[in-house]
């Protein structure tokens, strides 16, 4: 064999070698997560090192917390990272997409296809079947829409509870604010195993007031939203041994004091702090009747504040005048500190609606599973608030495969195996479905084929109790448009990201 055809075998004998070792990493994260999809998918146990157990069929929860080494694998499980953190749902079928374009595009490659023309195609087909998913959104104009308590019960694993929550909740706050690219509704949702399950208008922070000796309950009450300590500014350690710097600090320490005067007699009822407290404003402050929670998160901070119409502000704010200190104040009907939940709800404000859903179960791993299902379910219904709802089950991708596959024929070249990859990639949520539920997904899928063909419908799926054709909107079976669509967004970015690789080499440690 001459030198120059010799090295070029070598040459793509090791891009192979790559393609496969990542082809299969990804399969094997996909393999984690495959068997919880579908209205029959069965949980999957995680446990740990130290013997701690998670039993979930949250497919996130899964691959965040599951053993991955390979470099593939952990792009994958980014991937799945970002599905929930955008979408709040549908983290299995964008891992399962995922996998199965990386597989049918080393198929192809393996098949002789240049990996640039497959890369291209998998690029082209993507780009028309999303085109096309968005053409077939059903939308939803008022929040009291069946099909949005249809999303919620599936979403919700059929917790009829959870669904009614979400729901309640969704109605509290309205569809403006569903709607704000910012707002999510799943941040809305809070946890506790010992507290009493319900929705309410107010918010719940996580904390209690930082002394017994203050009130237990505030009503029609002025708050102050501080996104600082409640503390004395300080000069250097250095300057306070110097006359100057002792001054100093003592001038620091009297303006201090002076505005913590200012705050009592603007009968302020709830100071909410992002760091810590002074000693001595903590004691004046009980000693007058204020309640004083440190140490607050910025989220829970910002949510306070647009509840109760206060304006956020830094400690040096506290300096200003009593007229305009009292303009950054907002206002709370009801203020309550719960020892044994260790929190504080706030209702009542003058400020947006803020809805708060109270999640809670017998023991601490059952309410974290409770919450994982509920933000999932208040995702899934601001996402079909904001674009619609397709056929779920599976039926929609497969009706893209089919109108994939009709692109692909009139399309010239090698980028057409490509295309192939996706349409044989869209078959894969279904396919999993169906075996999920114990039938042969080869000839349920060609059953649905020919359905679907035939009524010239992209809603047709396999019934999962009884193994027969049926139409998933008429059974209730949606998804949001949104989660699918980027779902499919995101397994086409990386899946061609993973196919672009050509060699894997180990980096040295920095520090050598």
């Amino acid at each position: 064999m001459p030198e120059r055809e010799y090295f070029q075998t070598e040459k793509g004998e090791a891009r192979l070698a790559a393609l496969e070792s990542n082809a299969k990493a990804v399969r094997e994260v996909a393999s984690a997560v495959e068997s919880t999809l579908g209205p029959k998918g069965l949980d999957t146990m995680l446990v740990s090192p130290s013997g701690e157990v998670i039993v979930t069929n949250d497919g996130v929860t899964i691959v965040d917390r599951m053993e991955v080494s390979h470099p593939a694998s952990r792009m994958i499980v980014h991937v799945a990272k970002a599905q929930q953190e955008d979408m709040g749902d549908g983290t299995t079928t964008a891992t399962l997409l995922a996998s199965a374009l990386v597989e049918e595009g080393v198929k192809q490659v393996k098949n002789g296809v240049p990996v640039a023309k497959v890369i291209a195609g998998i690029g082209r087909g993507i780009q028309f079947a999303l085109n096309r998913l968005s053409d077939k959104a059903r939308p939803i104009y008022e929040l009291n829409d069946e099909w949005l308590q249809r999303i919620a019960f599936t979403a919700s694993r059929e917790n009829e509870d959870i669904t009614l929550a979400v729901i309640e909740a969704a109605q509290m706050v309205g569809r403006d604010k569903l709607l704000e690219k910012n707002f999510k509704l799943s941040d809305s949702v809070v946890a506790h195993p010992r507290a009493d399950s319900g929705v309410f208008m107010g918010v719940m922070i996580n904390g209690s007031k930082t002394s017994h000796q203050m009130p237990s309950t505030k009503e029609n009450s002025k708050v102050l939203v501080l996104t600082d300590g409640l503390e004395a500014e300080n000069v250097t350690d250095f300057a306070l041994q110097t006359e100057f710097g002792y001054n100093k600090q003592e001038r620091f320490r009297e303006q201090f004091l002076h505005a913590i005067e200012n705050l009592v007699h603007l009968n302020v009822g709830l100071i909410l702090t992002y760091k810590g407290i002074d000693p001595l404003a903590e004691d004046i402050l009980s000693d007058s009747g204020i309640m004083v929670v440190s140490n607050v998160s910025e989220s829970e901070l910002l949510k306070v504040a647009e509840h109760t119409n206060a304006r956020p502000i830094k400690r040096n704010s506290l300096y200003k005048t009593r007229e305009e200190i009292a303009s950054y104040l907002g206002y709370a009907a009801l203020i309550e500190d719960d020892d044994m939940l260790e929190s504080v709800r706030i209702t009542g404000g003058t400020g947006k609606p803020v809805a708060t859903i109270l999640v809670s179960a017998s023991t601490e791993e059952v309410v974290e599973e409770r919450e994982r299902i509920t933000k999932d379910a208040a995702a899934a219904v601001q996402a079909a608030v904001k674009a619609g709802y397709v056929p779920g089950g599976g039926a929609m991708e497969l009706a893209l495969a089919r109108e994939v596959e009709n692109f692909r024929d009139n399309i010239q070249g090698m980028e057409r195996f490509g295309i192939s990859a996706v349409a044989e990639a869209l078959q894969r949520p279904m396919t999993q479905v169906v075996a999920n539920a114990g039938f042969n997904p080869l000839e349920k899928i060609e059953m649905v084929k020919a359905y679907q063909l035939k009524r010239n419908s992209d809603s047709f799926g396999i019934d999962c109790d009884r193994g027969t054709v049926a139409d998933m909107v008429e059974m209730g079976v949606v998804d949001p448009l949104l989660v699918k669509f980027h779902a499919l967004r995101a397994a086409g970015e990386v899946s061609t990201a993973i196919l672009r690789i050509h060699t894997i080499v180990k980096m040295k440690d920095s520090e050598t």
